[in-house]
């Protein structure tokens, strides 16, 4: 069994490279922008540079999911890049080819707020993809830069199934029917998520689970169970949202980046600006079998539990990752 994290934002360091490997984790797709402009986001695949420079034992970079094969035969975590916003490709659709070039393999084509793709998930209007995204999707499609709408709206994201010629990707959200945050899913989204052939990870975050920090893994995997019967098991995975180790203040920069002088909340309150503590069952990459146990403990079975752990979305890099 392969286990993939399909979404984390951790503040990076050699503890939890280690714990990574502890946890048996054998690839994790990387958020390596936010709001960060193209040089800004070449300056961060530096940085990870250094850290696959200094610790080769640990991580390496992957493209493929033959990649991901590969390190887990070395033993190594596989670390494959990701944007959760639009902006490092700024106003250029050239930007699209240089950036899957650069290793990037998933883009949101918003966050919380309108793009110039879409809608985010936080607007009070969603008009659906833009002129801009329309052929941003295309060119996406055909360099092997995977479409997410994590963080967009309803109308937005069906309507980039629509016109996404590959299937697109819900890295890190749960439906709504079990937690009502702005983030979640509706039935109408996962089904037709499942229909074009795409994947959903379920998130950790306590913002995005029912009871926050007190949801209990029964529930957690019940969820998946439900979710499961309403999507087929064979299009769900993982894609936690692990923030281990950052600051408060990286809330404020994932909320506010550059476009406003004002705190905007998100799905937290202004007593309750910082990140949750994680549930007690997720503390960090060491605790992945937790889920696989309850997994098991909901009815799934071995090789469903393997194909929500990881084996789904490797099935899903091999289709996506390449030029079409």
């Amino acid at each position: 069994m392969h286990l993939i994290d399909n979404l984390q934002y951790a503040n990076w360091s050699e503890k939890i490279f280690r714990q990574m490997r502890e946890g048996g984790v054998d690839a994790v797709h990387v958020t390596i922008a936010y709001h960060e402009m193209f040089r800004e986001t070449v300056a961060n695949f530096e940085q990870w540079n250094r850290w696959f420079e200094r610790h080769p034992d640990l991580i390496v970079q992957a493209r493929t999911g033959d990649d991901v094969r590969q390190a887990k035969r070395d033993g190594r975590t596989a670390i494959i890049f990701g944007f959760q916003n639009p902006s490092p490709i700024e106003d250029d659709i050239g930007l699209v080819e240089i950036c899957h070039t650069l290793g990037a393999r998933f883009m949101q084509l918003s966050y919380n707020n309108q793009s110039l793709l879409a809608t985010g998930c936080y607007e009070a209007e969603d008009p659906g993809i833009t002129r801009m995204g329309k052929q941003v999707i295309k060119e996406m499609n055909r360099v092997g830069l995977v479409v997410d709408m994590s963080h967009s709206a309803d109308r937005s994201t069906l309507e980039a199934m629509e016109i996404s010629e590959r299937p697109i990707a819900i890295t890190h959200a749960n439906p709504s029917f079990w937690h009502p945050a702005l983030r979640n899913k509706s039935d109408d989204v996962l089904k037709a998520l499942a229909a074009s052939g795409g994947m959903l990870g379920f998130s950790m975050y306590p913002h995005h689970l029912k009871d926050k920090t007190a949801c209990t893994l029964n529930s957690f995997c019940e969820m998946i169970a439900r979710t499961a019967d309403l999507m087929g098991v064979g299009a769900i995975g993982l894609g936690s949202d692990l923030c281990q180790d950052q600051p408060d203040s990286i809330v404020e920069w994932m909320r506010v980046g550059r476009w406003s002088k004002e705190i905007d909340y998100g799905e937290g309150s202004a007593s309750d600006a910082g990140f949750p503590p994680m549930p007690d069952w997720f503390q960090d990459n060491r605790d992945f079998g937790n889920i696989a146990t309850g997994l098991r403990a909901v009815g799934f079975s071995d090789e469903e539990t393997a194909g929500v752990m990881g084996e789904n979305w490797l099935r899903f890099y091999d289709d996506s990752f390449g030029a079409q």
